[in-house]
Order: C-alpha cells, then structure tokens, then sequence
C-alpha cells in the first residue's frame, strides 16, 4: 500500500557510527550482485518494464539502499526488494507507471502498530522509499544499467546516481555518460572514496534529493582445474552473480561450454599469471586433482600478493604433503591458503562440496578480508559506508 500521508520519522544517527562508516577502507568487491542479475536475467525481448529501486530506509528492511528489481508488463518480475511482502504492491504500482509513462516515488512504512492497519502488515519494524521509473529497451534507466553493468563486469568500480525527488531534473536513474554537473561531481566523490552517499539539496525553490550508488566490482572467482567437480562449484558462482574465471592445460577439461558465463583458458601453471590478471582476482580454488599442478598452481599464485584467498581441495593429509613440498612457497601463502577448503557442512555430493566452498569464500569476503574493513566488511547492507541518516526524511 502506498502511503504518501503518513510522515516520516527520523532516527537519529551515532555521530561516533557515522564517523567510524565514513572513516572505513574503501570496499573492493560487492557482495550485493543485483544490477548483473537483472541484466543478465531479464529478457532480450522489447519487453515493457519498470524498474524499482530502494533509494533509503529505516529500520530493519529486507533489501537496503541500491537493491533493484524489474517489474515487466506480463505480470512477471527479477529480482526481490523485500520477502515477498511488498512484491504484489509494487506490481500495482508499477502498471500505473506503465500506463503514464512517468516515475513515480512510494514509501512503505512498517514500523509500529499502525502497520497492520494502514501498511502491508508486514511487522518488520522498518521503512523503505521506492524509486519507480520506466526502464524500456533506449530508456535512460536502461542505458545506466547497461553502462554500469559493463563497467562492473570488467572489473572496473561505477556510479549510478538515482534522483527520487527533484524541482528541475526528471527522476530516474543516470549513469556517468548522462550526468547534469551537480551530479556529476557527487558521482566523481563516490568514486574517489569509493563510497555511496546521499545528495541533499534544499534551498530556496531548489530541490534535489538523490541516492549516489558506488557500485564495487562484483567477486571475481579464479578456479585452477577443470574437473567435472568444477562445474558445481562455477555454476553456484555464476549463480550469485560472481564473474569466474577456469584454467586446466588439459584441452578435454578446458571446453567453454562446460561452464556456461565463465571465461574459460587453456593454460598451465607456469603462464598462469601472464593469462589471468590476479590483481582482480577476490578468490582462488585449486582444484585440478593432480598433486604436481595442485603444487604449480599454488607456487604461481604464491608469486604474487592477491588473491588473499585461496582454497586447496582435498584432505588434510594432502594438504600437510603439499606444504612440505612447497618450500619457500609456503611463506607468502601462510595467511592466504585454506585447507581443506569450504565450511564443514557434511558435505557428501559435488554440489554439497560447492555450497561448502562458496559458503567459505562468501563468509571470508563478507567478514572484511582482502584489505576490507573489519568486522561485517562488505556487508549486502552497505551500511557501513553510508554518507546519510537512516531515515527517509
């Protein structure tokens, strides 16, 4: 239901919380995968489409600010901005904007007894505020989202700036290439702390508030074998969004379309770092099966300082094997090498094996490694580098 009447209520921040937010390590990787989902889900087909992004909120909500989802004109949708509660609402609203043809801004308020009677009944004690904006195949939201997703993709940070009340620009989303100057220079700021932010303007006749998304590079997964238990383990990556890359020197093993949206090298050990660029790589699982790649493989990623993480298949005692025979090796791998990778779910099925080890890597990037920030780090919730209340006033 939509609830314009209703004011908001502000939550005053910690001043010591925000300066600790705004004094936090810049994030390097993004755990929220939304934007490359959508576009990699939605269909080719000229299909009408609304595109619903959270801009604030309050409290404790489902989805926090920069979570997107597509509303399509069949009545289908991509992607979740709460559990399922606000969905059927969305979708109401979204035909109207359908209809005009203009953006329209809602807020969802379920804090406090009055949500059962003039909210959604939700009890999740938190407010959200809804960007919605027609995002047609040539529409501006459409090119942002493709901008930004390309940039993403290639392991390069990107801004998108999403105006949810304005007295002069339309609202909407935009994207670096399609800035007006006033946000163009809040887009070069998230750059440079590589941090999102809120834009505030209330002066006179002017009005512009404005939600300046920094989007990180999504997980970039390196996998050093290419073994049928590779497929699992490629395909829970792909399925979060992350973006994979698998070498094998084994040409049978090295077939792209064994691993459907992953890069797939035929190479060795020994041209490893000359065929993938480590320095984007979040993560690394060596997994050929074979104790002399296995060991080639982890003396090249120990010659160089990234990735911080980097899983070994395979039993303890192999892995005791193997560190006695990497030598000078093992130096520069002793706070970085995992072994026996993955979480210890009881795992019995190569595809348990890979929920093990996805859930490992997923945990360890979320907990602030890799140069992160400490403690949640990287969080879906971001908020630890938010530049603005959590309230919707």
């Amino acid at each position: 239901m939509q609830t314009p009447a209703r004011p908001s209520i502000e939550i005053p921040q910690d001043p010591a919380t925000a300066a600790s937010r705004g004094a936090a390590e810049a994030p390097r990787v993004r755990l929220d995968t939304s934007l490359e989902l959508l576009l990699e889900r939605s269909p080719q087909a000229r299909t009408s489409r609304v595109l619903a992004t959270v801009v604030t909120t309050a409290g404790s909500t489902y989805r926090k600010p920069g979570a997107r989802m597509l509303l399509l004109a069949d009545g289908q949708s991509i992607g979740l901005l709460s559990g399922g509660c606000l969905e059927s609402d969305l979708a109401l609203q979204a035909r109207a904007v359908l209809e005009s043809g203009l953006p329209r801004t809602l807020e969802y308020d379920m804090r406090g007894p009055d949500d059962l009677l003039f909210g959604v009944g939700a009890g999740c004690e938190g407010a959200m505020r809804v960007l919605l904006e027609p995002a047609d195949a040539g529409s501006r939201a459409a090119l942002a989202l493709d901008a930004a997703g390309e940039q993403t993709r290639a392991g390069r940070p990107a801004v998108l700036i999403v105006v949810h009340e304005s007295s002069r620009l339309p609202l909407g989303t935009y994207a670096c290439a399609d800035m007006p100057e006033v946000l163009a220079a809040a887009a070069a700021r998230a750059l440079a702390e590589s941090c999102s932010h809120e834009i505030l303007i209330d002066g006179g006749q002017e009005r512009l508030r404005a939600f300046v998304d920094f989007l990180a590079p999504s997980p970039h997964l390196l996998i050093c074998g290419a073994g049928p238990d590779a497929q699992p383990v490629c395909s829970a990556a792909r399925g979060l969004g992350w973006r994979v890359s698998i070498v094998d020197h084994r040409p049978a093993f090295a077939a792209a379309d064994r691993f459907p949206g992953a890069r797939v090298l035929l190479a060795d050990a020994e041209t490893l770092r000359s065929t993938v660029d480590l320095s984007g790589v979040h993560a690394a699982v060596v997994m050929s099966h074979h104790l002399h790649s296995d060991l080639a493989y982890l003396r090249a990623l120990a010659a160089s300082s990234t990735p911080r993480y980097v899983g070994l298949l395979g039993p303890a005692a192999r892995r005791q094997r193997i560190d006695e025979e990497l030598g000078e090796s093992r130096e520069h791998l002793r706070d970085r090498l995992h072994g026996p990778v993955g979480l210890d779910l009881g795992a019995q099925t190569p595809e348990g094996i890979a929920l093990a080890i996805l859930s490992e890597i997923h945990a360890w990037l979320a907990q602030g490694h890799a140069g992160l920030a400490p403690g949640r780090g990287i969080s879906t919730t971001r908020d630890h580098c938010r530049h603005f209340p959590d309230s919707l006033a």
